[in-house]
């Protein structure tokens, strides 16, 4: 198959799917084009693997969504800082969810030491969360296990990198209800993992990270 007909697939699916929506709704592209009203800000990963609409059964306008390469949060990223503010301060989400997976390509390659390329910047972030916790990873003799759970400890850092946002403590200043929650999808089975790890206050972070607001 040529890359031309490839696309023309595309196209040929995009017609199939807004019939589909039309027959059961003939307004649903009218009610879409009025505004969105997402409670949630989903942060996840690029892999194509990892649909977010559809992992939790939402649809367009129910989930704002950002990803990249290991669903990552940089504290100076101002794309993930950006994304963060529209749904906060605009959108009004009440729920900022990080959702990570098993067998995730960047998370595997962040324990490697192969030269990949630019890529390797970004990943220094996840090899920063190893380090940090260098003598519980180490101590999972089981690679996969060991790999899984460098995954989780990833989410659980990029929840608190958007707690320390001011974006986020503002909210909180502000009295706006704001849960922020690490998750974790697994391919091999299609299910989420809560990982307790939600966090609705300053009160829940570290003393050095909390921002004094002025009244």
């Amino acid at each position: 198959m040529n890359s031309m007909k490839k696309l023309r697939i595309l196209f040929q699916n995009n017609q199939d799917w807004v019939a589909s929506k039309i027959g059961k709704n003939p307004k649903y592209f009218e009610h879409m084009a009025e505004a969105q009203d997402p409670s949630y800000l989903w942060v996840g990963c690029s892999d194509s693997r990892v649909p977010a609409n559809e992992i939790v059964g939402l649809e367009a306008g129910q989930l704002f969504v950002h990803r990249n390469v290991a669903n990552l949060f940089p504290h100076t990223d101002f794309n993930c800082l950006s994304v963060l503010e529209y749904a906060v301060d605009f959108l009004k989400v009440d729920h900022v969810i990080v959702c990570g997976h098993y067998g995730c390509g960047g998370v595997k390659a962040a324990m490697e030491d192969n030269q990949l390329g630019l890529v390797d910047n970004w990943l220094r972030n996840i090899r920063d969360v190893y380090t940090r916790f260098k003598d519980e990873l180490e101590q999972i003799s089981d690679q996969t296990a060991r790999y899984n759970r460098l995954v989780e400890l990833n989410v659980m850092q990029q929840v608190l990198n958007i707690c320390h946002t001011t974006i986020v403590q503002g909210a909180w200043a502000r009295k706006q209800p704001l849960w922020i929650h690490g998750w974790v999808y697994d391919i091999a089975t299609g299910s989420l993992k809560d990982l307790d790890c939600c966090i609705s206050s300053t009160d829940q972070l570290e003393d050095i990270y909390r921002i004094r607001f002025s009244k």
